[in-house]
Formats: C-alpha cells, sequence, structure tokens
C-alpha cells in the first residue's frame, strides 16, 4: 500500500488519485477494465460485415448452378456433392474453431475466415475442373465454417449483456447477405457479359471489405469466455453465474466450467440441439441449393427463380431479429419451432402441388420456415450457464448438426437425377420436418446442460 507521500505526489501530478505506475493503457476484454466504446462499435461493424458473408458463397452457386453444371459438365449426383459440401466443411473445420480461438484469439481467426472466404471465392471460377471447384469452394467455406462457430462465441464475449440483441443484428445481416447473393447474382452476372465466373467472383469483394475490421483483433489472445487464460489473474467478464466466485483463484473458478467439455454427448438437451440444428441444416442448403432449379424447371425464368429464393431468405431479415428476442423471454421454445415446421410443411406440401402457381407464397412460407436458424443460435445461447459452456455447445451442436445434415442435399441430387422429377426430393424435405419439429421442442425445454451433465 503506497505511503502518504506518494498519494500526495499522485494528487499533485494528476490532481485525482492513480497509482504510481500512471494510468492504465485501453485494454482489450479479458482485462479489468470495459473496453472502450468505439472498439465495441467497430466489433459490431465487424459482425455485421462477417455476417453479410457466410452465405453468398453458397447462395450464389444455387442461382448459377445449371450454368456450372453446364460449364463444368457435372452430372445430377455431382452437383449433389457439390451441394453437400458445405455442411461436410462446417462440420469438419468448425470443430478445429474452439481450438483456435484458444491459441490465436477469436477475433483473428475470424479475420483468418473472411480471408479465406475471398481467396475461396476468387479462385473457384476460374480454376476450370470440377476438383479445383470444389477444393477451392472448400477453402472458402473453411472460413464460414469457423466463422459460424466464433460468432455466438464473440457476442457472448463482447456483448454479455445484448446477447439476444447482437444474436438478432448479426443474423439479420447473415440473413440479408443470403437473400442479396440470390437475387443480384443472375442480373450482375447478366451485366458483366453473361460470364458465370464473374457472376461468382464478384463476391470476393463484399470478403475482402469484412477482413478490415478484425485486423484490429489480430493480436488478441484473449481466450474464448470461461477457458483459462494465459494471464491467470484477469477475471472472466463474459460468464455472470461466475462473477461472485471473482476473488477465488482462475484455476479453481475454471473447474465448474470444464466438466461439461467431458461429459457434453451425456446432455439430451445437448444432443437435442445438435439434431435440431443439423435438420434446420439440411432443409436451409436443399433450399439454397435446389430451390432454383425447382422453380426453373417448373417453367419459371432463372431471373425470377433467384428472385424467389431471395425472397425465401430474406423473410430472415426481419424475423431473424425478432424470432432471437422473443426466444429470449420465454422459458421454453418449442411453440415457435412448432410454428416454423408447420410453415415448412405447408410450403413443401404447396411447391409438391403447385410450385410455379404459387411460387410467391411457397417462397414465404420456405422464407418462415428456415429462420430455425436464428432460433437454433439463440437456444446455444441460453442452454449453458456460462461462458465456456456456450463455446463447447456451440461447437458441438454445430458440428454435429452440419455432420447430421451432409447426406440431405446429396440424396436430393441423385432422387432428383434417377426419378426425373422433383416429386420424390421435396416428399422427403417435408418428411425431415417432422424430427426438426420433435427435436426442437426437447432443445427448448427449460434447462441447460450443466444440469444434465
Amino acid at each position: 500500500m503506497p505511503d502518504d507521500e506518494t498519494q500526495t505526489q499522485t494528487l499533485n501530478r494528476g490532481g485525482a488519485a492513480r497509482t504510481p505506475a500512471g494510468p492504465p493503457a485501453p485494454r482489450l476484454p479479458g482485462a479489468a477494465e470495459a473496453p472502450a466504446p468505439w472498439l465495441l462499435r467497430l466489433i459490431a461493424v465487424g459482425l455485421v460485415l462477417a455476417a453479410l458473408n457466410l452465405r453468398p458463397a453458397i447462395t450464389s452457386l444455387g442461382a448459377l448452378l445449371e450454368e456450372v453444371r453446364d460449364g463444368l459438365h457435372m452430372s445430377g449426383s455431382v452437383a449433389g456433392v457439390l451441394t453437400s459440401v458445405p455442411p461436410l466443411c462446417f462440420a469438419v473445420f468448425g470443430v478445429m474453431a474452439p481450438r483456435l480461438a484458444r491459441r490465436f484469439g477469436a477475433g483473428a481467426v475470424v479475420c483468418a475466415g473472411m480471408v479465406a472466404i475471398a481467396a475461396g471465392l476468387v479462385i473457384r471460377p476460374y480454376i476450370g475442373s470440377t476438383a479445383g471447384f470444389l477444393a477451392a469452394s472448400a477453402l472458402a467455406l473453411m472460413g464460414i465454417a469457423v466463422s459460424n462457430i466464433l460468432m455466438p462465441v464473440i457476442v457472448k464475449r463482447w456483448f454479455p449483456d445484448r446477447v439476444g440483441t447482437m444474436t438478432g443484428l448479426y443474423s439479420m445481416a447473415l440473413a440479408l447477405g443470403t437473400a442479396l447473393a440470390a437475387a443480384v447474382t443472375v442480373p450482375l452476372t447478366s451485366a458483366m457479359g453473361g460470364s458465370w465466373q464473374s457472376g461468382l467472383a464478384v463476391w470476393a469483394v463484399l470478403a475482402t471489405l469484412a477482413v478490415l475490421p478484425w485486423i484490429v483483433l489480430v493480436r488478441d489472445r484473449t481466450p474464448a469466455p470461461g477457458t483459462p487464460a494465459p494471464d491467470r489473474s484477469a477475471p472472466d467478464r463474459s460468464a455472470p453465474d461466475r462473477s461472485a466466485q471473482g476473488r477465488s483463484a482462475s484455476g479453481t473458478a475454471s473447474r465448474p466450467a470444464d466438466a461439461p467439455a467431458l461429459r457434453i454427448t451425456r446432455s439430451r438437451t445437448a444432443w437435442g440441439l445438435a439434431c435440431f440444428f443439423g435438420l434446420q441444416a439440411t432443409a436451409a442448403y436443399i433450399t439454397m441449393g435446389w430451390m432454383p432449379q425447382i422453380f426453373r424447371d417448373a417453367g419459371v425464368s432463372a431471373g425470377t427463380a433467384g428472385v424467389l429464393l431471395a425472397v425465401t431468405m430474406a423473410m430472415g431479415v426481419p424475423l431473424a431479429f425478432v424470432i432471437p428476442r422473443v426466444a429470449g423471454r420465454l422459458k421454453q421454445q418449442g411453440p415457435i419451432v412448432v410454428v416454423l415446421a408447420l410453415c415448412g410443411l405447408i410450403g413443401y406440401g404447396g411447391l409438391y402441388l403447385a410450385p410455379a402457381a404459387g411460387a410467391w407464397v411457397w417462397a414465404v412460407l420456405l422464407g418462415v420456415a428456415n429462420c430455425a436458424f436464428p432460433l437454433a443460435l439463440t437456444m446455444i445461447g441460453m442452454r449453458s450457464r456460462t461462458g465456456a459452456g456456450v463455446v463447447r455447445l456451440s461447437a458441438f451442436a454445430q458440428s454435429t448438426g452440419y455432420l447430421l445434415s451432409i447426406p440431405g442435399p446429396l440424396l436430393v441430387g441423385v432422387l432428383y437425377q434417377h426419378s426425373g422429377g422433383w416429386g420424390l426430393p421435396i416428399a422427403l424435405m417435408a418428411g425431415l420436418m417432422i424430427p426438426q419439429m420433435v427435436a426442437g421442442v426437447l432443445a427448448g425445454r427449460d434447462r441447460t446442460i450443466e444440469d444434465e451433465c
């Protein structure tokens, strides 16, 4: 404790009491001081720009799938493999995200992810072979995968008191990017001389812009919330339920958070959430990859089919902001799950019976059903008491879920090629809504993984 003379000298120099070492320098989260307001605003902008880039690599391809198939001489089955690549990459590379975040910092990993997206989108249209196209797509999807996993982590760390609002914000931006790519890829392609290569590559510009805000966080080595930090004395500001333990040693405080990592597979809630995430991802990637082709085969023009996909994706713009806020106020999210699934069943029924006549109605209903994604993200944040639990549950639910979703788009391609129509594929899509509803109700119960592990 400083003596009276030291305190007097300190007061005389600055007019206010402070330690002899001088005022502390601005710190990133994980330090004792709260982050500067400008930094939080920059991170919010970074979240929005990153979210805008998490789907254009997929929906831009869906809008031009027929042209890509012709240009690369793909069969329907190979195209089915192509539409299965996103969930495969998300499952494989998503597992790596927590470990990379612990070693390099979540901000640095997201920054690298945006670079990978930009590079993959530039390379894939011009590589000239199906294998090369798949490899470059995998590079872009690797960047999307790690960013997918880390978005809830970054929100939990930087905005612990605004999880629902910030989740809604980046979910809305994600839906906007998805819809934008679906709507304007065909017109952009026409404006650039009809080259499908240019129509796909142009989306690398948006990914390049998204790199810029994250450069600030490249040197941030703060580990994910609740994981042991190199500086053991720094409190975890993103785990509210552990704030009362701030005076205890951090090694002791981290032990309860470590337990779910070993036993999360025993949690019915975690498995329910993983299945719900996987089934909604199956529906989403089938929709993004194949819905324009369904409408085109029904006699709808390519441009209109792209706009219809954009309408489906655009429904997520307002609903992705509303649904997390509503879900956060409910103890159980099962009723929302049921409403979304019923919209999907009606939409698929209409797509089977009158795909062209009621195209706009089916597009809207399927867009509502696709809002199971922001609901799943919200439930990830609600089904654990700690920041560490959110990290592990996010990685488990998303990676396992994407792994479960891999066969769906591929099976649709195979059924389409061998049946010669869309009857069987649409029946499959509708049938998957039932287990999605059951899994979502299970995941939406008012409990946490710590209750079950």
